[in-house]
């Protein structure tokens, strides 16, 4: 039996305190040349200064903000979306070769078209955050509602329940395992999309910062910025996590 004591987290998050050691010392050392790998603390540096000059923070808002954006709508769109293809068959032979056909197409292949549609601004970056996101959370709520148990949905409608109260109340609960790792997974993806997005097409934001300190040469800054986005979607993904248990706490 495994016990978890006061040093479980420590014991966890070790091999990143041991990737964090090593990146100094082999940027210190030359075995790694400064170039292309600055010393970690030089980029600790370069994110104090980037805090301070309000570059950081101000680009980080405008991310967080499209991201937000883009993400809420995939999920309500999303779930309802995969929800009513499972309920309702009509629905599963219209839009399901649409979803099939379009998940496995790389989603920052739609850029350009976004940009052509929405141009530059925040529309075009949340356009394609909703449209990326929107096909995993999809899948997931479709997968979860199809899952339903047979036995529960004949025993409501026996009783006099409507199709709407039914899936309500039968159909919705039993998708939402599978919904909330649709999301878990949108939620991952939105920060790809998100920096991919402004890397290419966008005049503010972290991918942009990431863009421009690497093109004028500012290397510690640039993985200061790198090292940021992963840092949010790593703290995204934890709160993410807690909360989702606590909505599937009736399972246990």
């Amino acid at each position: 039996m495994i016990r978890h004591g006061p040093l479980a987290p420590l014991q966890r998050y070790l091999p990143l305190l041991l990737i964090a050691l090593a990146w100094e010392i082999a940027a210190r050392t030359g075995v790694v040349s400064t170039l292309a790998l600055p010393p970690l603390s030089a980029v600790a540096a370069a994110w104090v200064r980037l805090v301070k000059d309000g570059e950081l923070i101000g680009n980080g808002v405008a991310s967080l903000w499209r991201l937000g954006a883009g993400l809420m709508l995939a999920v309500v769109i999303g779930a309802v979306l995969g929800i009513f293809m499972a309920w309702w068959r009509p629905v599963n032979a219209i839009v399901g070769p649409l979803v099939e056909m379009f998940y496995p197409m790389p989603k920052s292949a739609l850029i350009p078209v976004t940009v052509l549609w929405l141009g530059f601004g925040n529309g075009s970056k949340i356009l394609l955050i909703f449209l990326g996101c929107m096909l995993p959370v999809t899948i997931g709520a479709f997968n979860g509602a199809r899952s339903s148990e047979q036995a529960l949905v004949w025993s409501a409608r026996s009783m006099g329940a409507s199709r709407l109260r039914v899936l309500w109340d039968v159909v919705v609960p039993s998708a939402l395992p599978e919904l909330l790792n649709g999301i878990r997974t949108a939620l991952a993806l939105s920060f790809i999309l998100m920096v991919s997005s402004e890397l290419i097409a966008a005049q503010n934001g972290l991918g942009n910062l990431i863009g421009f300190l690497g093109a004028n040469g500012s290397y510690d800054a640039m993985f200061a910025v790198v090292l940021t986005v992963a840092l949010l979607g790593f703290i995204a993904d934890r709160l993410y996590l807690l909360r989702a248990r606590r909505m599937l706490r009736w399972q246990a």
